[in-house]
């Protein structure tokens, strides 16, 4: 379980120097993906040692995520059908 946990922070480490170096944007794919993904493998770890207060913050990091993604993928949606239309 441990190569969960350091996944997860990992991913989570890179999304944050990649977007502060100015590699990728905050409104990406990949930097939501990673901290998608780092969020999950740091709450999975942290349930598995019964660390409730960090899993219900990386599950609301993923949270954040999954909301940030879902807006953008429905914005364009919404701009293809309008040029589809």
């Amino acid at each position: 379980m441990p190569f969960v946990g350091w996944s997860g922070v990992l991913f989570c480490t890179l999304g944050y120097l990649l977007l502060s170096l100015k590699i990728i944007r905050a409104d990406s794919l990949s930097f939501q993906l990673l901290n998608i993904t780092g969020g999950l493998c740091l709450a999975v770890t942290a349930f598995n040692t019964q660390d409730l207060p960090n899993a219900v913050a990386n599950i609301l990091w993923m949270s954040i995520g999954l909301f940030a993604l879902s807006r953008q993928f429905s914005r364009k949606q919404i701009g293809s059908e309008g040029r589809n239309g």
